[in-house]
């Protein structure tokens, strides 16, 4: 997988320090993104950045780790605690911990508190994979499409075409928005086929109910119900015309 995007949230330097050492030198998997001295610090660090791991000292000034938690809500990130001391464990087995590491950090238990973490993530990112899957070859005329924080389901129909942007793709909607997906042209291609859906040109597929016309040429053009012109490529003219025999 991915390396896990992470904060250090921990008001003493030196265990900040050592922490960060730790997880350079013996956690490849980590990203370093952010550290913290507070509660607002850290507050800041979690609301500004989509994250993975949160590193957390229990107990600092003007409040503490289990606060800050309280105070971010609902979240997708999984939680390492700190700490000196080990009579938090039951409550922050309470906040779903991922770990609870005591200090002074035994490199070792780092080392697992990490790998735990990433067995986690694996877990999650492997089912969203298995549910947009099954979505996007649903008959029911649905796929699904990946977002920041989750998936989006559109109406196959709602669609007009797909362009290709580089890795990525732009869907252009028949009510005139538009949404960025990373995915390929060819991840839609194989989602959509089932739904009326042809790939007219290595750039673009077209939803075959919405084009209204068709303009000769080598490759010559399709026009879609929105006055979009998009070009169709002449290895892909023949497969085209063959909808409209």
């Amino acid at each position: 997988m991915q390396t896990l995007k992470t904060i250090i949230v921990e008001d003493e330097e030196v265990s900040r320090d050592i922490l960060r050492n730790y997880l350079q030198k013996y956690c490849p998997k980590i990203e370093l993104v952010g550290e913290a001295s507070n509660i607002e610090e850290g507050l800041s660090l979690i609301r500004n950045q989509t994250l993975d791991l949160v590193f957390l000292d229990v107990e600092m000034p003007h409040g503490n780790a289990f606060d800050l938690l309280e105070q971010v809500g609902d979240r997708s990130f999984e939680t390492v605690f700190v700490t000196a001391y080990n009579q938090y464990a039951i409550e922050a087995l309470n906040t779903h911990a991922s770990y609870y590491l005591l200090k002074p950090i035994s490199i070792d238990e780092l080392i697992k508190a990490v790998d735990y973490v990433v067995q986690i993530k694996e877990k999650e990112n492997a089912l969203e994979d298995k549910v947009l899957t099954a979505f996007s070859s649903d008959k029911q005329g649905k796929i699904t499409i990946p977002v920041q924080d989750g998936f989006e389901v559109l109406e196959a129909a709602s669609i007009l075409y797909c362009q290709a942007d580089d890795n990525y793709t732009q869907i252009f909607l028949t009510g005139g928005g538009k949404k960025l997906v990373s995915k390929t042209l060819k991840y839609f291609q194989d989602a959509l086929t089932d739904f009326g859906f042809a790939r007219v040109h290595k750039s673009y597929l077209v939803n075959i109910n919405e084009v209204t016309g068709y303009r000769k040429g080598k490759g010559g053009t399709v026009v879609l119900s929105s006055g979009k012109e998009v070009m169709v490529s002449a290895s892909q003219k023949a497969n085209l015309l063959a909808y409209f025999k």
